[in-house]
C-alpha cells in the first residue's frame, strides 16, 4: 500500500514530487530545502539557519507521517560547501539523540534555488 504524506507546515513541492511516501512503514521524505513554508522563500542567506529550517522541514514532515525525527534511519545531506559540515554537526545534535540515524554527506555545485543545502531522509514507523 503506497500513501501520499503532505503537510502545510513544510514547503510545498515545487516540482513533479511528494514531499514523502510511505510505502507498509517505511517512509521516502523528499530534499528539504530551506524554505519557510509561509512564504515559500528563504528563512536566511546564512548557513547555519538554513540548517535549521531543513531539519524544521523534516520535522514537520516526519509528524505528518505519524513519526518524528527519531524515527528517521537513512539522513542524506547536500551541502554547496562541505566546509560547512562542522556546523551540519552541530546543529544536527540540537535535533538529534542517540542512537544516531546513518547518513551521508556530499559535496554538490548547486542545489535547487540557489540553498546551500539539501536533505532527504528514509524513515520507519511502528505501527
Amino acid at each position: 500500500m503506497r500513501k501520499i504524506i503532505n503537510t502545510e507546515n513544510a514547503p510545498a513541492a515545487i516540482g513533479t514530487y511528494s514531499q514523502a511516501v510511505q510505502t507498509g512503514n517505511t517512509v521516502y521524505i523528499s530534499g528539504q530545502i530551506p524554505l519557510d513554508p509561509e512564504t515559500m522563500e528563504f528563512v536566511s542567506q546564512e548557513i547555519e539557519p538554513q540548517i535549521h529550517q531543513v531539519f524544521k522541514n523534516l520535522t514537520a514532515i516526519t509528524n505528518a507521517a505519524g513519526g518524528d525525527l527519531s524515527n528517521i534511519d537513512k539522513l542524506n545531506i547536500f551541502l554547496t560547501e562541505l566546509s560547512c559540515f562542522p556546523i551540519v554537526n552541530q546543529v544536527m545534535a540540537e535535533y538529534f539523540n542517540e542512537p544516531y540515524p546513518a547518513r551521508a554527506a556530499v559535496g554538490v555545485r548547486e542545489l535547487p534555488k540557489g540553498a546551500q543545502v539539501e536533505m532527504d531522509a528514509i524513515m520507519s514507523l511502528n505501527q
